[in-house]
């Protein structure tokens, strides 16, 4: 192709300039307005879905970063250069802040050190105009009620202006952490404590037995509030149809759900990706328009891990960098629709 050299001497020099300059400017547009906030806004719950501004309903696809603990291998990717990876190399609409709430190492023990990690990848999915979970990733957080709270105000005082920020209050109660009496109570004051700042910004709840008993918590679910969703979470290659059947079950009772966690792998994060019983939920996601975040983004020697355990890069990532379940899970959320 010839090449065009322009000069001041070049007539219509001053229009040419301005028609480039026009078509900059248009191309620019055009791609922010696919970013997703700019293209579904606010998020809500209409009659048992997510839908966006247009009340549409919508489906967003994208990573979960690994336990947020202080000095552990997931905590280096929290930043903004991995958000903008996940952002614009894997189209990702979504990424889920799992902050550590339990343990050494944990928000419980270092509040400062791991709410500034946390808050680095607000600010840069907010940037990026993507859609971010922030998670309080424990699994006794009745054990931490106050703290819980203390964080959520934080979070909603400082956010609760943008429409990319979900709340998930609470990761994964344990088998034996009885919804109606244990999780449901906790749930309802930190939600309390969230809705005096901030009306109307998605809130997830986790539910009993590792955010998978969504049935339990359609049967007594928390009223008085808008915009509250439930927590499905599922490892393919442990669970299958009947864990769909209970996701079936709180669907048809007119709860929202939304999969804040999932792999590809066996529940313990270990093992081969189980491409037939992922592909089994990726059908079941997409048919009832559900969003959904994948484990998880760290270079830990294990299964559900998306980086090779040699990988140090924050991104963009070659594809050699990526593991067997990376290189999966980002071919399903690079050609992830927003929309059913």
């Amino acid at each position: 192709m010839a090449k065009i050299y322009l000069s001041k001497n070049t007539p219509n020099y001053a229009l040419i300039q301005l028609f480039i300059l026009i078509t900059i400017l248009f191309c620019h547009f055009a791609n922010a307005k696919q970013r997703p906030v700019l293209k579904h806004g606010k998020l809500a719950v209409l009659n048992g879905k997510i839908v966006n501004q247009a009340k549409e309903p919508v489906s967003l696809a994208g990573p979960s970063l690994f336990w947020s603990t202080k000095g552990k291998e997931g905590e280096v990717f929290y930043n903004a250069q991995t958000v903008k990876a996940f952002a614009e190399d894997w189209n990702a609409t979504i990424i889920r802040a799992a902050m550590s709430a339990q343990g050494e190492g944990s928000y419980l023990t270092h509040p400062n050190h791991v709410r500034s990690k946390i808050e680095d990848v607000v600010d840069a999915a907010i940037a990026e105009n993507i859609y971010v979970i922030i998670d309080w990733h424990s699994h006794h957080a009745e054990q931490n009620t106050e703290q819980a709270v203390q964080f959520f105000e934080a979070m909603a005082t400082k956010y609760h202006q943008y429409p990319n920020v979900i709340y998930e209050i609470y990761n994964e109660p344990l088998r034996n952490t009885d919804w109606s009496s244990v999780v449901k109570p906790y749930a309802e004051k930190v939600i309390h404590a969230i809705r005096a700042i901030d009306q109307d910004n998605l809130i997830l709840v986790g539910t009993q037995t590792w955010s998978q008993d969504v049935d339990k918590a359609a049967l007594d679910p928390i009223v008085g509030y808008e915009n509250i969703a439930y927590s499905l979470h599922f490892y393919a290659g442990t669970h299958k149809a009947e864990l769909r059947k209970k996701a079936q079950i709180a669907l048809d009772a007119g709860v929202a759900l939304f999969v804040s966690e999932w792999g590809t792998v066996n529940a313990n994060g270990d093992g081969d990706v189980d491409k037939i019983s992922t592909q089994e939920w990726m059908d079941f996601i997409k048919e009832n328009n559900l969003s959904h975040c994948s484990w998880s983004v760290t270079n830990k020697d294990e299964g559900a891990a998306i980086l090779k355990p040699s990988t140090t890069s924050l991104g963009p990532w070659q594809d050699n960098q990526l593991t067997i379940n990376g290189l999966y899970l980002k071919k399903i959320i690079k050609n992830w629709k927003n929309t059913k």
